[in-house]
């Protein structure tokens, strides 16, 4: 099976889709002749012609309006945000018309859109190249939220997104995207060509989206995680050599439930981790619906191991990103209390 780094996991996915779907269209900033600024789709414009993989004008409010109407009559546009620090224009576009779409036409129309952004730091990228604002589309109901951690997933996810027929935000963490980061910054990366899950099928598949995944099972405390701290939670695993079970998320919005039910009745423990803010980040719902659902397995407090509440530092980036020691001590302290 041949290797791929995230962005050609992604950019085989949007192929695919083109290929066997000629109403699936890519456009955003950059994306068509110049391939994108992370070049994840370079190619596309050559192999499909400049109607089906085009560049939009600067304007994040028009690349999402426009895939609207282009949906509503009939098209399925996969659309790019070169960062997601920039979809804020849009967010009205997506949560005032993607999102209610179906609801306010009766069922009559469908969005069937996705929107694809890099997400999260670890990039030196500053406080407007590194935000993580997957909270505030998993609190708009209508979405679908999408944060892959590998290759075969990115793959797999991406175009059941596209084929799905309401809107998908599809959240890509850059810090992913040529290997696995386990937050020791100061290591060389492991290149996803020697990585298992770099492993990525030629041709179709799909991912189910609104299903997670155990990547590590585990009988002591449950960690749940999504994106680039599914890597941070292993490392911190086997550095503690506590026995945790983590779940990779894969979808937050709708979010797989009963795995993490299942999961924390049995380990009796739960720390969720994330990139994002602390206040009113997704953890903030994730422990919510862990305390609801498990209140009586519970034999500690379900801990948040995430970002701070401040932009994201350029200078002490590595003391905002929530590495492998902070999530450690965390692991530690859950098991004692």
């Amino acid at each position: 099976m041949p290797r791929r780094t995230m962005i050609e996991a992604i950019r085989d996915a949007m192929d695919v889709s083109m290929a066997r779907d000629s109403q699936v269209i890519v456009f955003g900033e950059d994306v068509g002749f110049f391939g994108g600024v992370f070049r994840c789709t370079q190619g596309l414009q050559a192999k499909y012609g400049k109607s089906r993989c085009f560049d939009a004008p600067i304007s994040e409010s028009g690349i999402v309006g426009a895939a609207i109407g282009m949906a509503a009559y009939g098209l399925k546009p996969c659309v790019e945000v070169q960062f997601a620090d920039y979809v804020y224009p849009a967010y009205d576009q997506i949560v005032s018309e993607a999102a209610r779409l179906r609801y306010r036409s009766n069922g009559d129309f469908t969005c069937p859109i996705v929107v694809r952004m890099p997400t999260g730091g670890g990039i030196f990228g500053g406080q407007t190249h590194s935000q993580s604002p997957e909270a505030l589309f998993t609190h708009v109901s209508g979405l679908k939220v999408v944060v892959p951690s590998n290759p075969y997933d990115a793959k797999g996810l991406l175009i059941a997104a596209i084929e799905d027929p309401d809107p998908v935000i599809f959240l890509e963490p850059k810090r992913l995207y040529n290997g696995p980061f386990d937050g020791h910054h100061e290591r060389p990366v492991t290149p996803w060509s020697k990585h298992e899950l770099g492993e990525v099928a030629d041709g179709h598949y799909t991912v189910p989206l609104g299903k997670a995944v155990i990547r590590r099972p585990g009988a002591a405390v449950t960690v749940l995680a999504y994106g680039t701290m599914v890597y941070v939670a292993q490392a911190a695993a086997e550095e503690t050599g506590i026995d945790a079970e983590i779940i990779d998320l894969r979808t937050l919005l709708p979010l797989d439930l009963e795995t993490i039910v299942a999961s924390v009745n049995k380990t009796a423990r739960c720390v969720v981790v994330h990139e994002a803010t602390l206040t009113s980040g997704f953890g903030a719902e994730l422990s919510a619906l862990v305390q609801e659902s498990c209140f009586y397995h519970l034999e500690a407090p379900v801990a948040r191991v995430t970002g701070w509440d401040t932009p994201y530092p350029h200078a002490q980036e590595w003391d905002y990103f929530p590495g492998p020691a902070r999530l450690g001590r965390a692991l530690v302290e859950t098991m004692e209390a």
